[in-house]
């Protein structure tokens, strides 16, 4: 699964990157959290987590001017998608990552899979190794968070779909009677990072973002297509701090390695050999 991930660059940035048409960041979006979210939604974050609000490119025809047609648009999205029929926003918290094998097929995602898909802007993702020969205080194995990231030094294009979801108890025209949320596309983790964890999000590279957004590509075999898992060989990885499991913590620190003095019986992911017994 992918349950954390770091979004450091501005909104400029990606506006750049993903040759954003429509920066709509400002809008208002609802949110689900009780506090105020930090870092701010919108701003670079590095320890992103499931009901966060993200920035994430989508491409849509505007509802103030349906004749321009499709634009590719930068929005304000909640993690963790809620289907349309669900009674409430709980829901969401079960559903931050769709399975790319099962994303046609399942209820929840697909309609969203052939009319609603979106890219996930990141840095790279967090995902916990599970020690074969360490214990924790408790006798539990021991889990080494990692940071995972194109080599090349491309930031990350997660697929996603995205819902919308209607609150039933407001008035039409109440700026939170919709809520928007999205989920990041997975599947099986690729030689080598199959050492941390058995998944990993479907990152997909420049040349079929535009397919992919695109939402009159509506014919499941297509999407099918686009889901099968890119070459491998794209990400390096390296062990972080246990910082990163706590949302109280951000900050460039997240990312950064420790040394081999601070790992107990992690494996390799590239020799798999385990270091610190």
């Amino acid at each position: 699964m992918c349950g954390r991930y770091a979004a450091s660059f501005s909104p400029d940035d990606i506006v750049d990157e993903f040759e954003v048409d429509d920066d709509r960041l400002a809008e208002h979006a609802r949110s689900v959290l009780v506090n105020p979210q930090d870092p701010p939604a919108g701003k670079p974050d590095w320890n992103m987590a499931p009901t966060k609000q993200a920035p994430v490119v989508l491409t849509r025809v505007p509802k103030d001017d349906p004749d321009a047609g499709p634009v590719r648009q930068l929005r304000l999205l909640t993690w963790g998608l809620v289907p349309s029929w669900a009674k409430d926003t709980k829901v969401g918290l079960r559903m931050i990552n769709a399975r790319a094998e099962t994303l046609l097929d399942k209820g929840a995602f697909a309609k969203a899979a052939v009319s609603r898909r979106c890219l996930v802007p990141a840095d790279g993702w967090y995902e916990w190794q599970v020690s074969p020969t360490a214990t924790d205080a408790k006798g539990k194995p021991r889990k080494q968070p990692f940071f995972i990231r194109r080599g090349d030094g491309e930031h990350c294009a997660f697929a996603g779909v995205y819902e919308f979801w209607r609150d039933k108890t407001k008035d039409g025209d109440d700026p939170d009677a919709w809520l928007t949320t999205y989920s990041i596309v997975t599947t099986a983790a690729e030689p080598g990072l199959d050492r941390i964890h058995d998944r990993q999000p479907l990152v997909l590279d420049r040349d079929v973002w535009q397919h992919w957004l695109d939402p009159t590509n509506t014919d499941p075999d297509e999407v099918r297509a686009l889901i099968e898992s890119p070459s491998a060989g794209r990400f390096e990885a390296w062990p972080v701090s246990s910082a990163v499991g706590s949302g109280r913590n951000n900050g460039e620190q997240l990312v950064l390695p420790i040394g081999e003095s601070e790992l107990h019986g992690v494996v390799d992911p590239t020799t798999g050999e385990i270091i610190g017994e």
